[in-house]
């Protein structure tokens, strides 16, 4: 089995889109679970998935959830022996081959996960978007192949025993939980980059504050991280 794990905040104009990817044929082909950890959403996400997924977790605490809290609550409510982690505004063309692909990759020896290729949805896409996403998914295709682990959070697929080996993600983390989740991966079996397929992504983030500030957030957190096993940022902006 393969679990889909999908953390939302508030997702309610994106979530619909992204589940629907996941149609009951498709489950049934790929043996799929789909699970929505959901981190205590004000609107309506909650509403507009139920029922169009086979595990919803529902966060009740008064303190606000953040994203790695979401995805460890989901992975321990999961079945498969293949964790997808998936984030809310994401799409992936070719899904059937895509999933496929992953599972015969992880199923060969030595490799504990996979990282992608992230770009903008094809129909928001500008210049501006094409050359920062050009740059950066070689940056961490390099990382990956000649430094330390690394994979974006839009999607990250791992071994399930690798990924409780390493305890899941780091809670204390609130940015940055992606790059330091695979650079504790690594030294349990490669990151295998996928230039093959690629996921899509909202804008939404780039356009509200720019691709310098978000450049910049990535790199503070992640040097952080390195320096003193902590995140600079003491909580990630919703942009919705």
């Amino acid at each position: 089995m393969i679990s889909i794990i999908i953390p939302t905040l508030n997702e309610e104009k994106l979530i619909g889109q992204m589940l629907n990817q996941f149609d009951e044929k498709l489950k049934k082909e790929l043996d799929l679970e789909i699970i929505v950890s959901d981190g205590g959403s004000s609107d309506s996400t909650v509403e507009s998935i139920n029922g169009c997924t086979d595990k919803l977790i529902l966060h009740n605490d008064i303190k606000r959830q953040n994203i790695s809290e979401g995805r460890n609550r989901g992975a321990e409510n999961s079945n498969g022996d293949i964790l997808v982690f998936l984030n809310a505004d994401t799409l992936i063309p070719d899904l059937k081959n895509f999933i496929l692909n992953a599972k015969e990759i992880l199923e060969s020896d030595g490799y504990a996960a996979i990282a992608y290729p992230i770009k903008v949805f094809p129909e928001e896409r500008k210049t501006v978007d094409r050359l920062f996403h050009f740059i950066y998914n070689n940056y961490v295709r390099m990382l990956n192949k000649l430094v330390m682990g690394m994979g974006r959070g839009e999607c990250q697929i791992i071994k399930r025993d690798v990924y409780f080996k390493v305890s899941g993600y780091n809670e204390k983390i609130v940015a940055g939980e992606d790059f330091d989740l695979y650079r504790r991966l690594k030294k349990y079996g490669k990151i295998y980059f996928n230039n093959k397929y690629c996921v899509y992504e909202s804008p939404r983030r780039y356009r509200k504050v720019g691709y310098l500030r978000v450049f910049m957030d990535w790199a503070l957190n992640s040097f952080s991280i390195l320096l003193s096993g902590k995140s600079m940022s003491k909580e990630w902006e919703q942009v919705r």
